[in-house]
C-alpha cells in the first residue's frame, strides 16, 4: 500500500507498507483483522514477515476448537511477545464471535462516544517552511491535534515555529520514538515554554526509571508508547512516576482485551489515554476507533481519515466530520475489505487449515 507521502520519524522512513491482513473462519463464522507490525524491526523488535511466520508455526496452531477473544488469549500466552501477531489472530477472532452475535467491537468494549476527535502525526519534514504547510493543510482538514515528529536536530526549531505561527490554541505534541537520552534533558527542558500536551516516547523504551527521572526535570508532560507492552508496565510506569499520559497502541500490547485492562487501570489512576497508530488501513482504523470511544480517552489520537495515508484504503475510507470520525456501529468492527480494491493491491495469499 503505497503511502500518499514519505512519513519520517526518528528511525526512517517509510514510503509504503507491507500489510498483513488475517481472515479468520471459526465454526461461528469469520472475521477480519490487521496485523500492524512494519517490514523492518525499527519500531519494534516484531515485523511483518517474522509475524506471518510466528503465526503460521506457532499461534495459529494453538487456537482453541471453539475460539473466542478470551480462550484465544489464554491459548497464545505461553508464547513470549510477538504481540503485534497475537493482537491481529486474537482481533480476527474477536471479529468473527461479534459478527455471529451481532454486537459492535465498540459495544463489547464499553465504548461511550458515537464519534472521537481526531489528531494527525506530522513526519520530520525536509525545512520548515514544508512543514507549515503541512499543517495548514491538516488544520484546513478539520484535524484538532497536530503530532510532530522530532530527533536531535529537529525538534526546537519545528515546534517554534509552528507555535508562532498557529498560535497558543494549538493542541500541539511531539514524537520522540526514543531518539534522546537522559543527558540530553537541559535540551528537551527547552521545549516547556511551548505549552505541549505532552513529549511522546523521549528515552529509551526499556527505561522507565530514566523517564521518571526525567519527569523531574521537565514540566511537559510525559507520555509513554513503546514503553507500555502490557497492563503490567502501564501499572509499574504509574507507579515509578515515568508517565502522566499514555498512547494506547493494541497492536503494541498483545489486543483490545489487553487495551481495555490499560484504559480501566489509568482511569482508576487518573492518568490520561489516548489511541496511537500505525499507518492502519481501514481494518486496523475500524478498531481503534471503537477502542478510542471508551470514556477515558480524553485526548485526540491518531485516528487520522483514511486519506491522511491512501489515496485509496482497502475498505470504504473513513471520513473525518468536523475533527472527529464517526464509530462504527456494524456487527464486529464493522467494516469489511473492498473486494475489487483488496485483490488489486494483494501480493500472496495463504491458507491454513486447523
Amino acid at each position: 500500500m503505497p503511502l500518499v507521502a514519505p512519513f519520517r520519524t526518528s528511525f526512517g522512513t517509510e514510503t509504503e507498507r507491507d500489510v498483513l491482513l488475517l481472515r479468520v473462519v471459526t465454526p461461528d463464522g469469520e472475521g477480519w483483522a490487521e496485523c500492524v507490525a512494519m517490514s523492518d524491526p525499527l519500531y519494534s523488535p516484531e515485523y511483518v514477515d517474522g509475524a506471518a511466520d510466528v503465526l503460521r508455526r506457532f499461534l495459529i496452531p494453538a487456537l482453541p476448537p471453539n475460539p473466542d477473544a478470551h480462550n484465544v488469549e489464554r491459548a497464545l500466552h505461553p508464547f513470549k511477545g510477538h504481540r503485534m501477531a497475537k493482537t491481529a489472530l486474537q482481533t480476527a477472532v474477536l471479529d468473527a464471535q461479534l459478527r455471529a452475535g451481532g454486537q459492535s467491537l465498540a459495544s463489547f468494549l464499553g465504548a461511550a462516544n458515537d464519534r472521537v476527535p481526531s489528531g494527525v502525526s506530522v513526519g520530520i519534514m525536509n525545512s520548515i517552511p514544508e512543514l507549515l504547510d503541512a499543517v495548514t493543510g491538516y488544520l484546513e482538514e478539520g484535524y484538532l491535534r497536530i503530532k510532530l515528529k522530532i530527533e536531535p536536530g529537529n525538534d526546537l526549531a519545528p515546534v517554534r515555529a509552528v507555535r508562532e505561527r498557529f498560535g497558543p490554541d494549538l493542541l500541539l505534541q511531539v514524537d520522540a520514538n526514543a531518539a534522546y537520552t537522559l543527558t540530553d534533558a537541559p535540551h528537551l527542558a527547552k521545549l516547556d515554554p511551548y505549552n505541549l500536551l505532552l513529549i511522546e516516547q523521549p528515552l529509551a523504551h526499556d527505561d522507565m526509571i530514566q523517564h521518571a527521572q526525567l519527569a523531574q526535570k521537565i514540566t511537559t508532560p510525559i507520555c509513554l508508547d513503546e514503553s507500555i507492552e502490557s497492563a503490567a508496565h502501564a501499572a509499574a510506569a504509574i507507579t515509578l512516576g515515568a508517565c502522566s499520559i499514555i498512547n494506547i497502541k493494541p497492536g503494541r500490547i498483545g489486543g483490545y482485551l489487553e487495551a481495555r485492562r490499560i484504559h480501566d487501570l489509568a482511569q482508576a489512576h487518573g492518568i490520561a489515554v489516548w489511541c496511537g497508530g500505525m499507518l492502519e488501513t481501514g481494518i486496523g482504523r475500524a478498531a481503534n476507533v471503537a477502542l478510542a470511544a471508551l470514556p477515558g480517552f480524553t485526548l485526540p489520537g491518531d485516528t487520522s481519515g483514511s486519506h491522511r495515508y491512501y489515496t485509496t484504503d482497502i475498505t470504504p475510507p473513513f471520513e473525518l466530520q468536523d475533527g472527529h470520525l464517526a464509530v462504527p456501529t456494524g456487527p464486529g468492527i464493522g467494516v469489511e475489505p473492498l473486494p475489487d480494491v483488496l485483490d488489486a493491491v494483494t501480493t500472496s495469499t495463504e491458507w491454513i487449515t486447523i
